[in-house]
């Protein structure tokens, strides 16, 4: 069985990998943003629940999000196996999907120190019209901040600016760190249980190559 959690840091990678991984592996990316769209428009009991309080600005208890993934978990098309996209993020979110009884095979984490990360965000430049999106180091346009085809002017994203990407490190240490340690010391004594890190900063082809590793063990 497949069920997987692939963790690390915005930046890390995460989204490129797991589209692979759930290719390969022909299991769905579950992800919360997308579950919470669709109860909402299907109207469950749960979505209605869940469009009530994001109207009121508040967030989603994580008791709530818990019920909704077990949920979307007992669907058909997860009995093989799935991929948790975006979830858990924080240590207590992990220890409640534990509490609702979802068992994760495998927790892959992608290391990439936070200097790569800043550099790879906060080099990027979009073209707004398109989307088209390059980078300053690894993905230049022919003429710098211009954009190839049209020749407008590329912006940065204020996702990427430095300072931005730089906050969202620290959250991620301060919440999403703390759930690591936690996976790491559970596949220690749970039978059945994988935990392994894999090096982030290599190429998609190279990094998805330790992934297949990690998921063959």
């Amino acid at each position: 069985m497949n069920r997987i959690i692939l963790l690390g840091p915005p930046g890390a990678g995460k989204g490129t990998q797991a589209t692979r991984v759930v290719k390969q592996l022909n299991i769905p990316k579950i992800s919360t943003g997308d579950m919470f769209r669709q109860a909402i428009a299907d109207q469950t009991p749960l979505g209605k629940q869940v469009e009530e309080i994001m109207h009121t600005g508040e967030l989603v208890s994580d008791e709530i999000v818990v019920a909704m993934v077990k949920e979307r978990l007992s669907q058909p098309d997860c009995e093989h196996g799935f991929l948790l996209d975006g979830f858990p993020r924080t240590l207590a979110q992990a220890e409640a999907l534990d509490i609702a009884g979802v068992f994760i095979d495998k927790v892959i984490t992608l290391e990439v120190p936070n200097e790569e990360i800043i550099n790879r965000m906060s080099g990027r430049r979009v073209h707004p019209g398109s989307g088209r999106v390059y980078h300053n180091t690894f993905h230049p346009p022919k003429t710098p901040g211009v954009d190839d085809e049209t020749g407008e002017p590329l912006i940065q994203r204020k996702d990427d600016e430095e300072d931005t990407v730089r906050g969202r490190l620290r959250i991620y240490d301060e919440r999403t760190a703390p759930m690591v340690e936690y996976y790491r010391k559970k596949a220690q004594t749970v039978d059945n249980m994988h935990y392994d890190t894999v090096d982030g900063t290599g190429s998609v082809e190279a990094v998805f190559e330790q992934i297949q590793s990690c998921l063959e063990a």
